[in-house]
């Protein structure tokens, strides 16, 4: 997909500041001079080109609900089947193969932490599989946030 300037500014202008809004789209398309619809529409070939992996506001769970880094020991030859019902999970929201004997980790959320151990209990029993608990002690913020240098890109 090649990225037209209103595509390039549509991503450095909210990458970082997504209107939260009732209408965000609206609002980013009064910005960017271009109707509500065409926002729209450019962001859904961004994500299908995968230009962008996902649209929308990142939270601060802690305040928002419970999170949790977790981990399970698949056996190799059952780690897409393992990764597909975990991705099915509520509240999955990344989940990555890595080399180490839990070999699978993901972050789960939930709107509290008696709901949060509920999922993760129901899908440790579901996998039967060992799983590692990580609940975060302290978070140091990252920017997501991607600083491009357009003319650098092919």
């Amino acid at each position: 997909m090649r990225l037209d300037s209103t595509d390039k500014q549509l991503i450095n202008l909210y990458q970082r500041d997504l209107p939260v809004c009732e209408r965000p789209y609206l609002e980013m398309s009064r910005q960017l001079g271009i109707s509500e619809g065409e926002v729209i529409d450019r962001l859904q070939a961004l994500q299908s080109d995968q230009v962008v992996s996902r649209v929308g506001p990142v939270f601060e769970h802690r305040r928002a609900g419970a999170s949790l880094l977790a981990a399970v020991a698949a056996p190799e030859e059952q780690m897409d089947l393992v990764a597909a019902r975990i991705n099915r999970a509520p509240g999955v929201n990344h989940n990555y193969a890595r080399e180490h004997t839990y070999n699978l980790w993901f972050v789960m959320t939930a709107p509290d932490e008696d709901t949060l151990d509920e999922r993760l209990d129901e899908l440790e029993h579901q996998l039967r599989l060992p799983m590692l608990r990580l609940p975060m002690v302290e978070g140091y913020h990252i920017d997501l946030g991607f600083d491009i240098d357009w003319e650098a890109l092919p």
